[in-house]
């Protein structure tokens, strides 16, 4: 059987599409990357094959080119796309720890986004996730409103969280009018998130307004 022939929610890009990429295996993942098989094997039987002879990402990283011309399927052109992502996943591990931004206050939330989010249109609600150390490992997009209002549900942030490993998070959302000043809506959906968070055992740090060139936290103000 091919992969054409399966059923779309087996194949790995249809897969990687509809649930994220930290759902597929190594092997579907590395399929991608390979997107042809040989007349035998299909892009999955053949990652599976270059994994199982090199036993690790980490080893198959650390291939040559010749070594893995020597696998019956890859040519050059596959194995150049092999060792570039791996290259890739290998520079941004290194590179995470010193570009992560460390989140001590509120100020801190406000110089990462107040630019990007000050002169939107419409209300943006991102998700800033963190790890213990409170550093950002992702900003997230979790919805994106009207001119007055966002429609957020617990169940949509804390699932992106949870998929990025975050130990805490910290929301954040624009007001188009530039006035900061938090509404009865936003008060009741962050003691909402707040209460899931503490179900799920994830942090709700804060909730932070952005206006134009001002922001309120409702922690400060104790308004979560």
């Amino acid at each position: 059987m091919t992969i054409k022939q399966l059923p779309p929610e087996l194949r790995p890009r249809e897969r990687l599409i509809q649930f994220g990429a930290g759902s597929l295996s190594n092997a579907e993942l590395l399929a991608i990357v390979l997107g042809t098989g040989t007349k035998n094997k299909t892009t999955v039987q053949l990652s599976e094959k270059l994994l199982s002879r090199f036993q690790s990402l980490g080893s198959l990283g650390r291939s040559t080119i010749e070594e893995l011309c020597d696998i019956n399927g890859i040519g050059k052109v596959k194995a150049t796309k092999i060792l570039a992502t791996l290259e890739l996943g290998r520079r941004l591990t290194a590179a995470a720890p010193a570009e992560r931004f460390t989140i001590g206050s509120p100020e801190d939330v406000a110089r990462l986004l107040m630019s990007d989010m000050r002169d939107l249109d419409r209300e943006y609600f991102k998700a800033l996730v963190l790890n213990i150390k409170h550093q950002v490992l992702k900003v997230i997009d979790v919805s994106i409103g009207s001119l007055s209002s966002s429609v957020v549900h617990p169940r949509e942030l804390y699932k992106m969280v949870i998929r990025h490993n975050g130990a805490a998070v910290i929301v954040v959302h624009n007001h188009p009018s530039g006035d900061p000043t938090p509404s009865a809506e936003d008060i009741r959906v962050t003691k909402r998130l707040s209460e899931a968070g503490g179900i799920l055992g994830i942090d709700l740090l804060d909730h932070i307004i952005l206006g134009d060139g001002r922001f309120v936290s409702l922690k400060e103000y104790s308004l979560m």
